[in-house]
């Protein structure tokens, strides 16, 4: 390997460092945006399969018309929101935040209450609740950070 190839690689891999240093020594606002980033990213990936699911790429037999109504409808729901609050979530907008709770707390509702849908599932009933209060947890000491 030459000099300047060699530098190169190096050069990439001083980012991934600093970048693991910075975390280590940041603030509650730091923690939070790595976080609503670290959603945004598990957001998107619900959503596509969701999707997945609509297109008929995974499932049962007979596909998405095979499901009954309740369960396409709310299979829909999930791929269109999901998608929509992993983009707010990744720009920390106020808006993807709002977007990313209303549709945890109705996967929740729809786990716990609406069984026929999707039958119940309490790993992610229990991740739901996790994630919730883990935003509320970084939204308050970020908050308290930065004292208005």
């Amino acid at each position: 390997m030459t000099d300047t190839r060699a530098h190169d690689v190096i050069a990439k891999i001083v980012p991934a460092r600093i970048l693991f240093l910075k975390l280590r020594n940041a603030g509650w606002s730091e923690r939070l945006v790595l976080f609503l980033r670290v959603m945004a990213i598990a957001s998107m990936l619900k959503g596509l399969y969701h999707w997945a699911a609509v297109c008929g790429f995974i499932g049962d037999a007979g596909g998405f018309e095979a499901h009954v109504q309740s369960w396409q409808a709310t299979t829909v729901f999930f791929s269109v929101i999901d998608l929509v609050a992993a983009v707010g979530l990744w720009l920390v907008a106020p808006w993807g935040a709002v977007v990313w709770l209303t549709s945890t707390v109705t996967m929740i509702m729809i786990e716990l209450f609406f069984n026929q849908v999707y039958g119940t599932d309490l790993i992610i009933v229990a991740a739901g609740v996790v994630a919730i209060l883990a935003y509320l947890i970084l939204s308050l000491l970020a908050a308290r950070e930065h004292p208005r």
